[in-house]
């Protein structure tokens, strides 16, 4: 598997986000057309440009990562996720 820093190919806000997945237990790879795959066992496999245009891209795809990881938590503890509060 190729480190974070390959991974990036020189993106800093990249290689931040790569980083973080990798901590958390997280695959990543490179996708053919140049996108990074983040999967994990049990969680839905997340894609995300490598040449994001929106600074908020990297804080999107962490936070994508961290929901992933939420509802797979509550899906195998057998706790059903709370409703929206909103009415």
């Amino acid at each position: 598997m190729a480190n974070a820093h390959d991974l990036a190919r020189g993106h800093k806000r990249l290689r931040a986000l790569i980083d973080f997945a990798l901590d958390e237990g997280w695959r990543v790879v490179r996708t053919q057309g140049g996108h990074l795959k983040f999967t994990k066992a049990g969680c839905a496999s997340i894609y995300t440009s490598s040449t994001a245009s929106d600074h908020r891209a990297g804080l999107n795809a962490r936070a994508q990562l961290r929901r992933a990881d939420r509802q797979a938590q509550t899906t195998r503890s057998g706790i059903p996720p709370q409703e929206s509060l909103r009415g």
